[in-house]
């Protein structure tokens, strides 16, 4: 193999495929890309196994075709520090050469036919949704997704897929965010996707896009990426048991005057009490070190007696980072029991703390 290419694009490449990239061994071949030169098309390909990334451009002189590996994270920082100019990438005697004017570096490389196949996407279901409202439904819902949870599925959004709408879920078993929305579909399924996936999904899809789907993994393809993710095996908890069926108060209250009072709280502790009065709320710090934050908004909550609720000031701040509107709604039942933040079609449900 043997290509020109420019430093710009090659970088912008190398950039987009890091983080698919097994990283903690390089003697595995998911620490290095693929690189495949055509006729006229250079495609690169990384992949951990759990997720992976092509990436195709024609914008490249190919002198001769090939495919090689490389290490992807040592490949990325020779060509950073290279001139904005074009670079040759060359395989010789199993070794990828990078040249460009004086400089020459070389790096190992694997056998480029063992490098892990991609799942195919031709003949299988799709499911259509708009790349605009898939990426902001994820982005929603993503900060309530949960980390290193025993139970592998919560550790991924859930897509509740039915004819008529999709429910976009996630929980760290503290809160649950979702996000409805109408959406036709031809057969009701139930997918869960990895958290990381849902991290990448949303730097990467922007334009049209197409969804593909079996029974272990998810593909996605637009104009310039395919990209695919392993599903999380598992049943998703029932989250339609967490959410109230009634709320006893409802009070649409203005965002940025939520926001300035909880931070101020934050500087003391992120565990918080807010006592509605009647003509105001009062926001206490919940802290065992003899510091007190305390202020108080003026607001009309129709409560005739004073009603405590104690919470992770955390959950309120995620909820309101992904509104656009300036005014919430929050749907009260007992100061013990779970209270739900709602926007539009985005809800968030969360456990109080018990004081």
């Amino acid at each position: 193999m043997k290509i020109a290419i420019s430093k710009s694009i090659l970088e912008n490449i190398l950039l987009h495929v890091q983080p698919f990239l097994e990283k903690k061994d390089t003697s595995q071949i998911t620490s290095h890309v693929y690189l495949e030169a055509k006729t006229d098309t250079l495609t690169l390909k990384a992949t951990d196994y759990e997720i992976g990334l092509h990436i195709q451009t024609p914008k490249v002189q190919i002198n001769e075709t090939g495919m090689v590996t490389s290490n992807g994270k040592k490949l990325l920082d020779i060509i950073r520090i290279l001139k904005d100019q074009e670079i040759i990438l060359e395989t010789r005697h199993n070794m990828l050469h990078i040249q460009q004017g004086n400089s020459n570096f070389k790096l190992p490389t694997f056998n480029s036919s063992e490098y892990p196949p991609f799942p195919s996407y031709e003949n299988h279901p799709k499911i259509a949704i708009n790349s605009h409202i898939l990426i902001e439904s994820l982005k929603k819902i993503t900060p309530a997704t949960d980390t290193n949870n025993p139970k592998f599925e919560l550790n991924g959004a859930l897509l509740d897929i039915s004819q008529d709408a999709i429910n976009f879920v996630s929980t760290d078993t503290r809160r649950l965010a979702l996000v409805h929305v109408q959406n036709s579909n031809e057969k009701a399924l139930a997918l869960i996707l990895p958290k990381k996936a849902i991290i990448e999904i949303q730097k990467l899809f922007f334009d049209a896009i197409e969804i593909y789907y079996d029974d272990t993994h998810v593909m996605i393809k637009s104009e310039q990426f395919l990209f695919f993710t392993k599903l999380i095996n598992g049943k998703f908890p029932d989250y339609s048991r967490i959410i109230p069926k009634e709320l006893s108060k409802n009070l649409r209250i203005p965002k940025s005057d939520i926001i300035g009072a909880i931070k101020q709280i934050t500087t003391i502790s992120n565990d918080m009490k807010m006592t509605f009065h009647h003509n105001h709320i009062i926001f206490e710090s919940l802290s065992d070190d003899n510091i007190e934050a305390k202020t108080e908004i003026y607001f009309e909550t129709g409560f005739e007696e004073p009603f405590v609720l104690a919470l992770n000031s955390r959950y309120i701040l995620d909820f309101l980072s992904q509104i656009t509107e300036s005014e919430f709604t929050i749907g009260l039942n007992e100061p013990n029991l779970p209270f739900v933040l709602s926007e539009g079609n985005f809800k968030t449900i969360i456990m109080p703390i018990v004081i």
